[in-house]
């Protein structure tokens, strides 16, 4: 899914932070682009599109310092695919935790590697309270609530927000971010 988060994010944050953004969708998904090869398998078979997308990465480009990051369905996948020693930690943008398993979050909650989850107030698969419900057994967890913010995170101000947020993570020194290109 061509997400507008993500593409903001490929177009903006290499310009703006110096952080290189590599995106994919997993199989079956529809874009802008097309549909992608594959069919869905409800977050299984995409174990494979992760682990290809996280060697690619590190083998074919040369990444020395990879966070994941995962928006909705995506942060299925990262907690659940994603724990791969070479990866630096987690960034989540509106967790469902829809397919994520309790064996999950116990490896991550042992695991140092730092994981931040986004959720935005009135989101509609998983609010704040819901979060802190869900995530109760990941007390190691930084979860951020994000006022006023829905799951698609529309708008230039949680836009910003987000950008700004994945940039303190990964390349504090290049905040504040601009606000114009």
């Amino acid at each position: 899914m061509d997400s507008h988060i993500y593409k903001k994010a490929a177009s903006r944050l290499p310009f703006m932070a110096g952080i290189e953004v590599i995106r994919f969708n997993t199989r079956g998904t529809t874009s802008e682009a097309g549909t992608s090869e594959g069919v869905f398998d409800s977050g299984e078979g995409e174990k494979l599109d992760v682990e290809a997308a996280i060697n690619y990465c590190f083998d074919a480009l040369k990444v020395e310092k990879l966070w994941i990051t995962g928006w909705s369905f995506g942060t299925d996948l990262a907690l659940r695919y994603a724990k791969d020693a070479r990866i630096v930690g987690l960034i989540l943008l509106s967790p469902p935790l829809q397919r994520t398993q309790q064996e999950d979050l116990d490896f991550w909650q042992k695991d140092s590697r730092p994981v931040n989850a986004y959720i935005p107030e009135h989101d509609e698969y998983l609010n704040p309270e819901q979060a802190k419900e869900r995530f109760k057994s990941f007390p190691r967890l930084n979860l951020i609530s994000v006022d006023g913010a829905k799951h698609l995170w529309v708008g230039e101000p949680f836009v910003y927000r987000i950008l700004s947020e994945i940039t303190g993570i990964i390349a504090p020194n290049r905040l504040p971010l601009p606000t114009e290109i």
